[in-house]
């Protein structure tokens, strides 16, 4: 019957979905407990770069509040 076909269909989504979830969660683990950041618009990329000059240590997810700012 059709029913036979959901224990493989189960299977195989779980395995699409395994490699997304890692990739978020290493994302995490690398950029120190932030998500990754995405640049669709050159806006994007400038505030990125902006952060990065910010913060010191040239990585634009260790950014400084606005009170530590020179």
């Amino acid at each position: 019957m059709w029913f036979e076909i959901l224990p493989g269909v189960l299977i195989m989504s779980t395995f699409l979905v395994i490699p997304g979830v890692a990739t978020a969660y290493i994302h995490k683990l690398s950029n120190g407990g932030k998500e990754k950041r995405m640049c669709f618009f050159p806006y994007h990329w400038a505030m990125m770069e902006r952060d990065r000059r910010v913060s010191g240590v040239n990585l634009y997810y260790k950014s400084k509040g606005l009170e530590n700012i020179d």
